[in-house]
């Protein structure tokens, strides 16, 4: 019989420091590549992850009644995933969000990437980390437990230059918080801006709308876009605007609102500029809350933008781990990284990744009810 409460949860797991992740079959690739599934749980989270592009294919957290539901959208078959997945729960790379045209210039000379999102490049193109087999090594430090997650990425790999070595690790902490560390190191002048893709519906990844989920989020500005989704370079001001998530507000609430933006982007597809920039540590920058559960997500990272999603281009036509198809608005993504296309925009932060440099940066889930 579990616990009835998040804190009897932790206590109980606090002396053995969770339980050691578990390794079972997922499926295989056409190529016969077996790709594996790890579960692990610690402080009442429960994380399951795939071999294939990293990616989280359930997170269960109790409700205010200690009532488990899966929060994060995916689906039950590996087919699925390499057919017809859209990034639900990958590791995102090597630049996640866009590029425009997929093309940039590094050091005088010109780069020209795979384009996969109409005329520009979309998360690192169409084999992006996403669709990578990733090396994954379980472990358990002191009262924590995760995963380290291996993937080189070959010079040249969707035109992208230097060939980048990553690690990512996913822990889950005593007190259920998922975090992830992100390094990389290159072998040439390259650009990299990692992040991670979990849809989000604190209700239960079957269980409809998250326009009543309600959401802050610490930025006074956001980087307008053109209609193909490329930031214009202007940071502007959220005041006045459906944009302006400084104080709680319900997702819905001004998402029919008919700003330009919205119209581009069919809701919420936009990057925000976080007040507290780039920093040495995690920040706490968003929450998340579901009224009906109770269940609240609250983010933190060292990154200077978090690109809000409200699920707009989901339609009807994925089914997904509880039975039930995804339609637009299911599903919320919070991606923590750098502006969008910062390759083409100097005045954004730099995205640049040297020779003898390591790209490092982390993003923590709290998660709470």
């Amino acid at each position: 019989m579990e616990p009835n409460s998040r804190t009897g949860i932790a206590d109980a797991e606090a002396a053995s420091g969770g339980s050691r992740p578990v390794k079972t079959l997922f499926g295989e690739l056409a190529d016969g590549t077996k790709i594996y599934n790890w579960a692990l749980e610690n402080g009442g989270t429960r994380l399951k992850v795939l071999s294939w592009g990293g990616i989280v294919q359930s997170l269960e957290i109790p409700d205010r009644h200690g009532r488990y539901a899966n929060v994060s959208l995916g689906f039950d078959t590996i087919e699925d995933y390499v057919a017809r997945t859209p990034y639900f729960g990958a590791l995102i790379g090597r630049y996640g969000n866009r590029i425009g045209e997929g093309r940039f210039t590094l050091d005088g000379k010109a780069y020209q990437v795979d384009v996969n999102d109409g005329v520009n490049s979309l998360h690192g193109g169409a084999k992006g980390f996403d669709k990578h087999v990733w090396d994954v090594e379980p472990f358990t430090k002191g009262t924590d437990v995760g995963l380290y997650l291996h993937c080189t990425s070959a010079d040249g790999d969707m035109g992208y230059p230097g060939t980048l070595k990553v690690k990512v690790t996913y822990t889950l902490t005593q007190r259920g918080e998922w975090r992830i560390d992100y390094e990389a190191t290159t072998t040439e002048a390259t650009v990299v801006n990692l992040t991670s893709h979990v849809y989000w519906n604190l209700a239960g990844e079957s269980s409809g709308t998250i326009e009543d989920h309600e959401l802050t989020i610490a930025a006074a500005r956001y980087t307008p876009t053109d209609a193909g989704l490329i930031p214009t370079g202007e940071l502007a001001k959220v005041s006045g605007t459906p944009f302006d998530f400084r104080r709680t507000k319900a997702i819905g609430r001004d998402l029919r609102a008919g700003h330009v933006q919205q119209v581009h982007a069919k809701g919420y597809d936009h990057n925000w500029v976080l007040d507290k920039g780039v920093t040495a540590e995690p920040v706490h920058v968003a929450t998340v809350r579901d009224p009906r559960s109770g269940r609240t997500l609250k983010i933190a990272t060292d990154q200077p933008g978090l690109q809000f999603y409200s699920g707009n281009f989901l339609d009807g036509t994925l089914t997904g781990t509880g039975g039930r198809t995804y339609r637009q608005g299911d599903a919320l993504c919070l991606e923590t990284q750098h502006f969008p296309d910062a390759p083409n925009q100097p005045s954004f932060p730099s995205t640049t990744l040297r020779p003898g440099q390591t790209y490092r940066t982390t993003t923590i889930h709290t998660f709470d009810a």
